[in-house]
């Protein structure tokens, strides 16, 4: 069996919930609804898995804070023994403007302190990005570790729907395209 880790990142609490930070959170609480998943919980990470046709496809939400969320990525990932190149990670990315949707495939942090944690301890930095831009503070403005806990504007969550919509689907497309990429080499 294919094992896939999609993992959101965020901080835990409703102090945090709809902060820049936590849009990740965000995509894959609005994913694990519209596609069946359900949670379940317990002190250091909020885990789902569905078996679809041919692989598993586990949703993980570290519940400790963003800068920890390696510890619970590095537990499915051992448990289940799924490499770096079947894991995506659904982040918050201040290099691109507001509502731009990027993949990318491994290389650096970007200074993204839950992106160092998983590196970290899973030993690689291989896996997929599904990087929301939440935009940057204006220079001589505010540090750029503050403006992620902040809200979005009003104008932004009017978007946010839509953005997360399209993030999803991003989300569908990589696993199909993962699955018959492996299928493909196996096979």
């Amino acid at each position: 069996m294919i094992h896939f880790l999609i993992v959101g990142l965020g901080n835990p609490g409703t102090r945090y919930k709809d902060t820049r930070h936590n849009i990740g959170f965000r995509i894959l609480d609005s994913f694990a609804e519209s596609a069946g998943y359900i949670w379940s919980e317990n002190k250091k990470y909020s885990e789902s898995v569905k078996v679809l046709s041919d692989c598993k496809v586990h949703l993980l939400k570290p519940l400790e804070y963003m800068n920890l969320s390696g510890k619970a990525v590095q537990s499915i990932t051992q448990l289940f023994k799924i490499p770096p190149e079947n894991i995506l990670v659904v982040q918050d990315e201040v290099d691109l403007p507001f509502g731009k949707i990027k993949n990318k495939i491994g290389g650096g942090t970007a200074g993204h302190n839950g992106l160092k944690d998983i590196v970290a301890k899973i030993g690689s930095s291989d896996f997929h990005r599904l990087r929301f831009g939440v935009g940057k503070p204006e220079k001589g403005g505010m540090e750029v570790a503050d403006f992620v806990l902040q809200r979005f504007t009003t104008e932004e969550e009017k978007e946010l729907p839509r953005l997360i919509q399209d993030s999803k689907i991003k989300v569908e497309e990589w696993i199909k395209t993962n699955l018959s990429l492996i299928l493909r080499k196996s096979g």
